[in-house]
């Protein structure tokens, strides 16, 4: 790992500790301010040296053991290493370009992942839903599962029960492969062939419900298109999730139109009605819902 990939990760992840991580813009303030230490002279930075500077003791007590816990970082990875655990900081190569695409404030500095790791650059298709799935909207997560092998997509998901565990575990009986974005240890999730786990700010850690929701983007993120099976109206990370998408464009979005409100005010945001379980993933494009059902783009307008 390059030396600019390890400051990455000591001033930006939290790495199994109870420390709280600089945010990016805290990390080019400080770095700023090394440099300029540095050029001037003035030795090393030290708690008394940030106090000056105006940040608050707790702080500069917290900056200060960043910078210096290197030996601490070392012992992390290696411990990483021994689970099967590979770290892709945002400077690795491998690190996907569609994550880069959120920009530097939310996109995670580092992804910690189980698995094969070149998947991570493979044609995706991400899929959200409930938990607690109608039969209808489960055969509709089946089948995104089932077509995304078939098509040779990856299937990106979150391995919740409900929408995400259907669809996974279709493609996988189909010989497809899965990306998952887990919101709790690495460590729960054993190795499985076809499989990668991934997780974001630190490989042990437990769950939390930020966690959980924060990863939400970056399932949509991955994904060239992201299929909605179904949602809960105003609430939930299924909810939060495509309404960050609609806001930025990450990834097509479409949702399965089984005449609940949510999925009408997803329409209404601006997701793509899907009225029945797709024939085809590679021919799902915005606007052209005739593959299906035979409509114009004029009729289905109105």
């Amino acid at each position: 790992m390059r030396p600019a990939e390890e400051g990455l990760l000591l001033l930006c992840c939290a790495l199994g500790t109870q420390d709280v991580p600089l945010t990016p813009a805290q990390y080019r303030t400080l770095a700023r301010r090394v440099r300029q230490t540095c050029q001037a002279g003035d030795g090393e930075v030290t708690p008394a040296y940030l106090r000056a500077l105006g940040y608050p003791e707790a702080a500069a007590v917290q900056i200060t053991a960043l910078l210096d816990r290197t030996d601490t970082l070392h012992r992390y990875l290696e411990a990483a290493a021994a689970q099967g655990i590979t770290v892709l900081t945002r400077l690795s190569d491998g690190f996907p370009a569609r994550l880069r695409r959120m920009g530097e404030t939310e996109c995670p500095p580092a992804l910690f992942c189980r698995g094969d790791t070149a998947l991570l650059g493979t044609r995706c298709v991400a899929l959200v839903g409930s938990r607690q799935l109608r039969p209808d909207n489960r055969r509709f997560a089946v089948q995104a599962g089932k077509l995304a092998a078939a098509e040779g997509f990856t299937l990106v998901s979150g391995g919740a029960a409900g929408a995400d565990t259907a669809a996974q575990e279709a493609c996988l009986a189909a010989g497809g492969r899965v990306i998952c974005f887990v919101p709790d240890s690495l460590l729960d999730h054993p190795a499985r062939q076809n499989v990668l786990y991934c997780s974001a700010g630190g490989y042990e850690l437990p769950f939390s419900t930020p966690r959980a929701l924060a990863r939400n983007c970056l399932i949509h993120a991955m994904g060239e298109k992201t299929l909605v099976a179904q949602c809960a109206e105003g609430t939930g990370g299924t909810w939060s999730g495509s309404q960050w998408n609609l806001r930025r464009g990450m990834s097509e979005l479409y949702v399965f139109d089984d005449g609940s409100a949510a999925s009408a005010a997803l329409q209404s945001c601006g997701a793509e009605r899907l009225p029945d379980i797709p024939a085809s993933l590679a021919l799902l494009r915005p606007f052209q819902l005739s593959i299906f059902d035979g409509k114009s783009d004029e009729k289905r307008k109105k």
